[in-house]
């Protein structure tokens, strides 16, 4: 009889879980595994069989109404056992009656659908080489901690729920990765964070009031990727966000959607110009 148990992640597995990201191609930050597992330290979830490690899942809880699950893998060669379902059952009954949100790759996207997962948008992600342009523009200001608590507040436009734990640790100090605000008469109008990846930089998030600021935001944090390939994640419906992306000579790479279950948000889409990212929402 072979011996299953799963159990919590502690901090430090957390790091197996986006090894196991960037074997299925998802291209995870350098230093993503800390910050994910402070979103919620009860919310990421370890199967092992026999002792080895084989399937892990991340239900990440935004307060007492909202979820979002990711990190959702199976190691290929246990695929077809059930522990795939055990492990998602487990992360589901974990966060009660709280809707929930996560973005499905396309083969998995009618399974969602079956257990009442509800086509909010396409989400594409756009890469390539990083644009050589800059901006020096006076209204952009690094995030620090004590422009955290204003950025907090403009975030709230853009999820279900409240991200404070999430965003206090994406935001915070971090050599592989950087945040910055457009601020304009002492209110934040907009803002976004690159990171370093196993390949490559990502932008995420990148909201802003308008096309502009977008603009002003994006060849900013381009910056840092000095001329290496750059990846945002973008909604489909956002017109604006693919004229940003390919107008600095990106194209999609991946596609997957954004799902909820229980929920229909009133987020703001027309000023989403790249989420924030596909594992935790």
């Amino acid at each position: 009889m072979p011996d299953i148990r799963t159990e919590r992640m502690r901090v430090e597995e957390m790091a197996l879980a986006v090894d196991w990201a960037a074997a299925e191609g998802w291209n995870p930050g350098l230093d993503d595994a800390a910050a994910f597992h402070a979103a919620d330290l009860d919310g990421h979830f370890l199967t092992r069989l026999d002792g080895r490690p084989v399937a892990c899942i991340s239900a990440v809880k935004y307060g007492p109404d909202y979820a979002f699950v990711g990190f959702y893998i199976c190691l290929p060669e246990f695929r077809g056992r059930g522990l795939g379902m055990a492990i998602w059952n487990t992360a589901l009954a974990s966060i009660g009656d709280r809707a929930l949100g996560l973005d499905g790759v396309v083969d998995q996207q009618a399974n969602y659908a079956k257990s009442g997962f509800v086509l909010k948008h396409r989400t594409i992600r756009y890469g390539g080489p990083a644009p050589a342009a800059s901006s020096t523009d006076s209204r952009l200001r690094p995030i620090d901690g004590s422009l955290l608590p204003a950025v907090r507040d403009y975030d709230r436009a853009f999820s279900p729920a409240p991200r404070d734990r999430y965003l206090s640790a994406w935001l915070g100090p971090c050599p592989t990765r950087r945040g910055l605000a457009l601020v304009e008469d002492g209110t934040v109008t907009g803002y976004g964070v690159i990171r370093r990846c196993r390949s490559g930089c990502k932008i995420g998030p990148l909201f802003a009031e308008d096309a502009a600021g977008a603009d002003i935001l994006f060849r900013a944090l381009a910056a840092d990727a000095a001329g290496g390939e750059i990846f945002l994640d973008l909604p489909e419906p956002n017109g604006e966000a693919i004229d940003l992306a390919e107008g600095y000579g990106l194209a999609p790479v991946f596609e997957p959607a954004r799902m909820y279950r229980g929920i229909d948000p009133d987020i703001s889409i027309p000023r989403t110009f790249g989420i924030t990212t596909f594992e935790l929402g």
